[in-house]
């Protein structure tokens, strides 16, 4: 099965530039040319969005917010914001409302490419087929005391109650627990979390940490701050 890609610009002519490429890259993709026209689609069955910000009515950012809330069925959805709004503060609104990219027009279309590849590979939504000869590499789960993360289904549980994790709150999540007892800086965090061609700001940082402690209750405090060092994830607190 193709992977499934939805462009949502209400420039027509982008959308189509878009298709047209995405599409000769072997991606199955649709459009819509308005956030109110993406709401009334079945969005799960997509694994990557790419969204204007600047439309007409909804914005991209009040349409991510929309289906970022805790618990969605399209919560987890990785999206590319792709946008004439190339500001600092755009960015990091952007980032902080969970996107996992930020591309600023005019654009070169390698680079569109080169990101959507970027992405859907940290999300797991795009695996190359194997040779037959290879062998499923079982990745036993993380554990620590009733918070498991399940390496395999890319799914995290608190006790028996499965968490609604955004991707970026996994990865930080798997990267803790996989790395307990040491305090590692942003830049740190940045390189073994985030792709490398990705622009992360500190706050970005800050409020992917502070979101992901309130989605593992009591656990949330074994993420610890040292402050002007960074951050890391001890086992007693």
């Amino acid at each position: 099965m193709r992977t499934r890609i939805l462009v949502i610009d209400d420039e027509e002519a982008l959308c189509e530039i878009l298709k047209y490429n995405l599409e000769k890259e072997g991606y199955e993709v649709d459009t819509a040319y308005s956030a109110e026209e993406a709401l009334e689609m079945d969005l799960t069955v997509y694994s990557l969005l790419i969204v204007d910000i600047m439309m007409e009515r909804l914005s991209g950012f009040d349409f991510a917010k929309q289906i970022r809330w805790d618990g969605s069925p399209t919560e987890s959805i990785p999206i590319i914001f792709c946008s004439a709004l190339n500001g600092e503060d755009d960015t990091v609104m952007g980032l902080n409302i969970g996107a996992d990219d930020y591309i600023t027009k005019p654009f070169v279309i390698s680079e569109v490419l080169a990101r959507v590849r970027a992405v859907l590979r940290r999300s797991m939504a795009f695996r190359p087929v194997a040779a037959p000869q290879e062998k499923d590499i079982y990745e036993p789960d993380i554990v620590f005391k009733d918070l498991r993360i399940d390496q395999n289904e890319k799914l995290c549980f608190l006790g028996d109650q499965e968490l609604a994790l955004t991707k970026t709150e996994f990865d930080l999540l798997q990267f803790f627990l996989s790395h307990r007892n040491r305090i590692y800086s942003r830049e740190e965090i940045i390189q073994q979390v985030w792709a490398k061609d990705m622009v992360v700001t500190n706050r970005a940082i800050d409020t992917n940490i502070a979101r992901l402690r309130k989605k593992i209750g009591e656990y949330g405090n074994n993420i610890v701050t040292r402050l002007g060092f960074g951050y890391g994830f001890k086992e007693t607190n």
